[in-house]
């Protein structure tokens, strides 16, 4: 007993019986509404429903039918929801028909840069700028970031260009202040695990862009996604950004094949960053072609006007011009699938 769809003729009356019902049994429920059926959707241990249980639900006169989901990811799971969900972001649909693009450096390294990276990709097509305040690295030793100043910066480039900003959280302690800055939180692959940080998130009305681990199996991946959605967040997007193979030529191995599989198992946008994906820069046009071909919904690009005195993630850093080619060789594979870029 996962998923429960009501008649047309169900009542806000009606849904506060079943939540009770539900509520009674230790069980919660998560309200969708559609334009011709409301769905609830069934958060807990329901195998403890024992089969007189479900039936008495079934036997509610506002009740058209009730479906047990066998996956472990519920909310996420394209049983649960069958449309493809879209999510709105200053009016910029990500999931619909259009392959939305986010670019942006690395990190924020400063002012002027980021505002003249911003310039630029936004005359190129970007829907999106981005750029790490906060940035996670490998050694203790590297840049880690700016912060605040970081996002206030972003906060700027985003009032030059009117571009929306994604940008990561990393700790719990600074989910307010990279909300109050930030139009899409990504939580980055070293992250991807973190459940407490998945359940502050998923208390925020924040669209969340939510990152592969570095060796994160599909599933893993969506029950990451279903923490976050359980506490009432259904604005996920998943990002496939490489794994780690036994392969060294490149920095990761991009799964694409990830892309259309995700599309048959859940009803969330899937995002491609070939950037961190191949980790090295002439790689990233080529990558990037591919994952429109395989169905992305948008794209993550690492965009430098000088990536040879990048703070971060230099080698994998496209210019401005580079990036503009890669809108351009992008375009006619998204028309010739019915998209637009």
């Amino acid at each position: 007993m996962d998923i429960i769809v009501l008649k047309p003729s169900a009542t806000e009356d009606d849904i506060r019986h079943i939540v009770k019902k539900l509520e009674s049994k230790g069980l919660k429920a998560n309200i969708s509404k559609g334009t011709e059926r409301t769905i609830i959707g069934v958060i807990g241990d329901t195998s403890r429903v024992s089969e007189d249980e479900e039936n008495a639900i079934k036997a509610i006169e506002a009740v058209e039918s009730v479906t047990r989901i066998i996956k472990p990811y519920k909310l996420a799971s394209r049983e649960f929801k069958k449309d493809d969900t879209v999510i709105n972001v200053r009016g910029i649909p990500i999931g619909g028909k259009k392959v939305q693009v986010v670019a942006g450096p690395c990190a924020v390294e400063n002012r002027t840069i980021v505002l003249n990276i911003a310039e630029k990709v936004k005359a190129a097509g970007a829907s999106f700028f981005r750029g790490g305040a906060f940035k996670p690295r490998t050694s203790p030793y590297s840049f880690q970031g700016l912060g605040v100043e970081g996002l206030k910066i972003l906060a700027e480039a985003r009032e030059l260009t009117g571009l929306p900003i994604v940008t990561e959280l990393m700790d719990p302690r600074d989910i307010d202040v990279v909300a109050e800055y930030a139009d899409v939180i990504q939580i980055g692959a070293r992250n991807m695990q973190n459940f407490r940080l998945l359940l502050e998130v998923g208390q925020t009305d924040k669209p969340v862009l939510l990152k592969r681990g570095l060796s994160a199996t599909i599933k893993e991946w969506l029950m990451a996604a279903e923490y976050i959605m359980s506490k009432g967040n259904q604005n996920v997007i998943l990002c496939e950004r490489g794994i780690r193979t036994f392969e060294t030529a490149t920095r990761n191995t991009l799964d694409l094949s990830a892309v259309p599989l995700l599309k048959e198992l859940t009803h969330l946008p899937v995002v491609v960053d070939p950037s961190h994906g191949v980790g090295k820069w002439n790689l990233v046009i080529p990558m990037s072609r591919a994952a429109v071909a395989a169905g992305a919904d948008g794209l993550l690009i690492e965009v430098h006007t000088n990536p040879e005195e990048a703070l971060s993630d230099g080698e994998q850093s496209i210019k401005p011009d580079v990036f503009k080619q890669l809108m351009e060789e992008i375009r006619p594979i998204a028309e010739a699938l019915g998209r637009t870029v």
